[in-house]
């Protein structure tokens, strides 16, 4: 097992957000998360990163418990987040953009590797490395924000909402490139409000309901339920 949330609860201030929550997260898996806005999905992955506290219940990541500790020293266990909105640096270079990412590791030829990895998976980035990050597209943006996780060499990558904003074709080539990131060894868990193409892409998949997990499957036959369906597919379409 990578990684396993047992029983967390998350509160902010009085409110509490996250009532429970359990779920795995296995060595090689694409997971994604489903869930109305407001399940708290996005407050899901920023307690793993260490950006929100649990209150209660624990995170494992092996036998690390991440729940103790600061979010930079978690990112050195190879986690990283791509968060919603990209969060790109717009006044920065899409190169330096992706320096950014690799800001705990000290060795420079392997950082370099990764550079020239993410130039392979995104052609554009490479034709684009000395713009400023802030003149480009969406969803070259949002390339750029899952190159700049990738840099870290991360064992496992966060996703929160990438296909955003973002036209069908596009959501169809970054999602291509997420199965490229996983078929060379990277475990993702995938947040998405686009059930249907994540569920296409994971091979699991959890239901969230204010700040609860109501379900758990394999992605194939989350797809197949009429509940499912009914709630986040629009229906019975294939």
């Amino acid at each position: 097992m990578l990684l396993r949330i047992e029983n967390l609860h998350v509160k902010y201030g009085n409110i509490e957000v996250l009532h429970g929550v359990s779920l795995e997260v296995n060595q090689g898996e694409i997971v994604t998360i489903l869930g109305a806005n407001g399940a708290g999905k996005s407050t899901t992955l920023l307690s793993i990163s260490g950006l929100v506290s649990a209150a209660a219940g624990t995170i494992l990541f092996e036998n690390a418990e991440l729940h103790k500790l600061r979010a930079h020293d978690i990112v050195k266990l190879g986690i990283a987040q791509v968060p919603e909105g990209r969060r790109i640096f717009d006044t920065l270079t899409v190169q330096e953009n992706l320096n950014m990412g690799a800001f705990v590791r000290k060795d420079a030829h392997q950082v370099n590797e990764s550079r020239d990895w993410v130039y392979q998976l995104f052609p554009i980035l490479a034709e684009r490395r000395q713009q400023l990050a802030g003149t480009l597209s969406g969803g070259e943006q949002q390339m750029l924000a899952i190159g700049r996780g990738l840099m870290n060499q991360p064992r496992i990558l966060l996703l929160d909402e990438p296909s955003l904003g973002l036209a069908p074709l596009l959501v169809k080539a970054i999602f291509q490139t997420l199965k490229q990131i996983n078929e060379s060894g990277v475990t993702i868990l995938l947040v998405e409000q686009n059930a249907r193409a994540a569920l296409r892409l994971a091979h699991r998949g959890y239901v969230m309901e204010v700040g609860r997990i109501v379900l758990e499957d394999a992605a194939e036959a989350l797809l197949a339920n009429p509940e499912v369906q009914n709630a986040y597919l629009g229906g019975s379409r294939g």
